[in-house]
C-alpha cells in the first residue's frame, strides 16, 4: 500500500473552507425556506418539476437529478403529497414507472418562493464574489462535478 498523500497546508485550508462554506450556506438557505414551510430538498424537487415538460418527471429521473436514493425520494414525495405540492401518477407506457407531478398548489408555491430564494442565494453567495471569482469557481468545480457524475 502506498503512503498516504497528506494534504498540504494550502490544500487543507481550501478543503476546510469548502466544507464550511457548503455546510453554512446550505443551513442558511434551508433555514430561510422554512419560513415558507419548505426544506431545501422540497425546493429542489419543486424546481426540477417546474422546469420539466408538463411539470412531471419519472421518479427515477428525479432521484438522479436531486442525487437522492429512490427510497429517500419516495419518502420526500410522500411528505410533499401531504402538503398538496405534488402527486404521483402511474406511467402509461411503463407499468413499473411512476411520475412525480407538480400540482397547481406546487406551481403557485415555487412561483411565490423562488424570488425569495434567489435573493438569498445572491445575498449569501453570488454578491460576495466578483464576476471573475464566479468564473474561476465554475472552471474549478465543473471538472470535479463531471468526474463525480461518472462515478454514480
Amino acid at each position: 500500500m502506498n503512503a498516504p498523500r497528506w494534504l498540504t497546508d494550502t490544500e487543507q485550508r481550501a478543503w476546510r473552507a469548502h466544507l464550511a462554506l457548503h455546510k453554512l450556506l446550505m443551513h442558511r438557505l434551508d433555514r430561510e425556506l422554512q419560513e415558507f414551510e419548505l426544506s431545501l430538498n422540497d425546493y429542489e424537487i419543486l424546481v426540477n418539476l417546474s422546469e420539466s415538460p408538463e411539470r412531471r418527471m419519472r421518479m427515477s429521473d428525479l432521484a438522479d437529478a436531486t442525487i437522492q436514493s429512490r427510497s429517500r425520494l419516495s419518502h420526500q414525495i410522500s411528505r410533499m403529497e401531504a402538503k398538496g405540492l405534488v402527486v404521483r401518477e402511474d406511467c402509461r407506457d411503463d407499468r413499473r414507472g411512476t411520475f412525480a407531478v407538480l400540482t397547481e398548489q406546487g406551481w403557485e408555491t415555487i412561483q411565490r418562493v423562488a424570488p425569495h430564494h434567489v435573493a438569498s442565494v445572491r445575498e449569501h453567495f453570488v454578491d460576495r464574489l466578483t464576476d471573475d471569482q464566479l468564473d474561476e469557481l465554475d472552471a474549478a468545480y465543473t471538472p470535479i462535478v463531471e468526474h463525480l457524475k461518472k462515478l454514480r
